[in-house]
């Protein structure tokens, strides 16, 4: 009996050095899916219906933690409408060993899926102090003057860090965060895409882009100059939204990025991660479709996945 409860009791204790004893700096994925989330309101088509009915399929908007353990601090990528539940499920998965809110918010840009969390920093739910929020110019402002988001900044729940495109902000030893431009619905702000260096790791974070195409950069370049490349896979292909004009809200589709890389070759193919995958994305909820990318060398990035 006496040896029984020692191991309860050694069990119990040996949960939160799990965290204390993670090594280095990583990426923890708290969120995959497009701006709606999945299931997505409204949707009761098969895509959705499964995860209506099975909670352990249901996905979080995409959202990022970059995660130091020796400096034992953390920073947030993209103000989700989850943020809720990925700030409890962060605390969840490091059992509390880091700080409830994080040392600083990254955001692209201004789309509901992106930066719509900050509410719940404001007075009516957590009524924070000076949380630095780090944005680019054109996010910076529209947050300044438009409600709800002008009080935020007026009762200081948040501390806007206006970043200038390609210039790294130190976080802390060895990791700096360069934001960059990406063409994009830009009705409200500019879209930044995020490059972290780390001194193991270089990260690639571009959730959201029209047409790799249009960028005044190579992405293949791009992807082979880091060790992990997460990227836009919003749809897989033209037929997801019958009866839409798929112009109105393009996205490199995962066909046409699988294309491109497979010219690139297995190097380039091996360092993407492909995320933020709207409801109708067959890689989202089909285990065949899943499989089937898989097998091309890419991967798949899943919620609660550390990187």
């Amino acid at each position: 009996m006496i040896r029984y409860v020692f191991f309860i009791l050694l069990l119990c204790c040996a949960q939160p050095l799990l965290a204390q004893n993670e090594s280095g700096i990583h990426i923890v994925v708290l969120g995959v899916a497009q701006d709606g989330g999945y299931p997505h309101m409204g949707c009761t088509k098969k895509c959705c219906n499964m995860a209506w009915e099975h909670d352990s399929m249901r996905r979080n908007v995409v959202a990022l933690a970059l995660v130091d353990s020796v400096a034992k601090k953390w920073w947030l990528f993209e103000a989700t409408p989850d943020i809720k539940e990925q700030l409890h499920y962060f605390q969840t998965l490091t059992h509390g060993y880091y700080s409830f809110l994080p040392d600083g918010i990254f955001i692209t840009h201004a789309h509901i899926g992106h930066y719509t969390g900050l509410m719940q920093l404001g007075k009516e739910v957590m009524g924070t102090k000076n949380v630095p929020v780090y944005v680019l110019p054109r996010m910076k402002a529209f947050l300044e003057t438009n409600g709800p988001w002008s009080q935020l900044v007026k009762l200081h729940n948040i501390d806007l860090h206006e970043l200038q495109a390609d210039k790294p902000v130190s976080l802390s030893d060895g990791i700096t965060v360069s934001a960059f431009t990406v063409p994009h619905r830009d009705e409200y702000s500019e879209t930044a895409g995020f490059r972290i260096s780390t001194p193991a790791k270089r990260y690639l974070f571009i959730p959201d882009i029209d047409k790799w195409a249009k960028w005044d950069r190579n992405i293949v370049n791009e992807v082979q100059s880091v060790d992990v490349a997460l990227l836009d896979a919003t749809f897989y292909d033209n037929t997801e939204l019958p009866g839409r004009n798929m112009s109105e809200v393009p996205h490199p589709l995962v066909t046409e990025s699988i294309s491109l890389f497979q010219k690139a070759g297995a190097d380039a193919i091996s360092r993407v991660y492909f995320i933020h995958f709207n409801h109708t994305n067959p890689m989202l909820w089909d285990q065949q479709k899943q499989k089937e990318v898989k097998s091309l060398g890419f991967h798949i990035a899943d919620q609660g996945q550390r990187l």
